[in-house]
């Protein structure tokens, strides 16, 4: 039984939500370049709430495992600057 049902490699979207400030996206750049060396910075979307408060990041990746998918979730995930990584 496969331990995950993604087939790899593929085009994996990582949405990273925290809030609105200087660096933020620069910070969450460089953890998905840590994971996913041949990410293109230049593909980011970017979405500001409503408000301007808070900023949605949609990084795509070339994602090669669950692994690697994991470790990306972990960092992202305790990072001071995220709120919630999807």
């Amino acid at each position: 039984m496969a331990e995950t049902l993604i087939e790899f490699p593929c085009d994996f979207p990582v949405k990273v939500m925290g809030a609105a400030q200087d660096g933020f996206a620069r910070a969450i750049v460089g953890v998905v370049l840590k994971h996913a060396p041949d990410f293109d910075p230049g593909l980011i979307e970017m979405r500001p709430s409503r408000a301007g408060n808070y900023l949605s990041l949609t990084c795509t990746i070339r994602a090669v495992s669950q692994a690697q998918l994991d470790a990306l979730y972990r960092e992202l995930t305790s990072h001071p600057l995220v709120k919630i990584a999807l």
